[in-house]
């Protein structure tokens, strides 16, 4: 309890705050991390087949038919008790390695995509076009409508860049907070990651929910749920 309320009280005393989340906040949703989800009829593919521009030249139709498998269990996910804790606080900024849209679907406004979302496609080729999907009812492999390309998720796979808008924005946000709200990341995905290491050289107090310990600076750690433990420490 004595952490729980020292995180409270860094919470309360902090006039920014940005959070920085990744799988293990819509964990509880029942959205499963990535390698978790290399199961089943998928269990025989190795990652990067499934999520790079490599395993996309070499056969579309594959990983097109697995992210919309992963869309179509995602459009009966809820958001649950972290998301909506941190979507109270309309003054948060929230950067997020999620490719879901929960934390949207629970009310949050400022929400930084680092890793692109998974709702949406655009085209492979980069011509600019970029259109929403339903993901209860995904679209097949098709075209693109502008240029005639493969259209694919606007995710960010293995080997490519981060949006350089996004990332601009998720590191302006950190440098200017009083405190770092970290939730279910491991912190080694990088260069995401490395905004933990921003937060502590810029002396923000960084406080870290994780399902598991994590080897990160921080001021305060909490193992455990981020469904129950995000409630308990962010005052309304």
């Amino acid at each position: 309890m004595e952490e729980i309320n020292r995180a409270r009280a860094l919470l309360a005393g902090a006039g920014r705050i940005v959070t920085f989340s990744g799988a293990g906040l819509s964990a509880e949703s029942g959205i499963a991390t990535f390698r978790e989800v290399q199961t089943g009829l998928w269990a025989q593919y190795d990652p990067t087949e499934l999520a790079s521009p490599e395993g996309f030249a070499r056969n579309p139709a594959l990983v097109i038919d697995w992210y919309n498998d992963r869309r179509r269990k995602l459009s009966s996910a809820w958001p649950n008790a972290a998301h909506e804790a941190l979507a109270r606080r309309d003054d948060l900024t929230h950067v997020t390695q999620n490719v879901d849209h929960l934390l949207e679907a629970a009310g949050a406004a400022r929400v930084l995509h680092l890793h692109g979302r998974i709702d949406s496609d655009r085209c492979h080729r980069s011509c600019g076009f970029e259109t929403p999907v339903d993901i209860a009812k995904p679209p097949s492999l098709r075209s693109c409508p502008r240029c005639g390309a493969p259209m694919r998720p606007s995710v960010v796979w293995f080997g490519e860049t981060l949006p350089s808008v996004v990332w601009e924005m998720a590191v302006e946000a950190v440098v200017a907070a009083d405190a770092l709200l970290v939730v279910g990341t491991s912190g080694v995905v990088f260069p995401a990651a490395g905004l933990i290491d921003l937060a502590h050289r810029s002396n923000t107090s960084i406080i870290v929910v994780n399902a598991e310990p994590i080897r990160s600076p921080a001021n305060v750690r909490l193992i455990g749920s981020a469904a129950e433990l995000v409630p308990m420490i962010l005052p309304e």
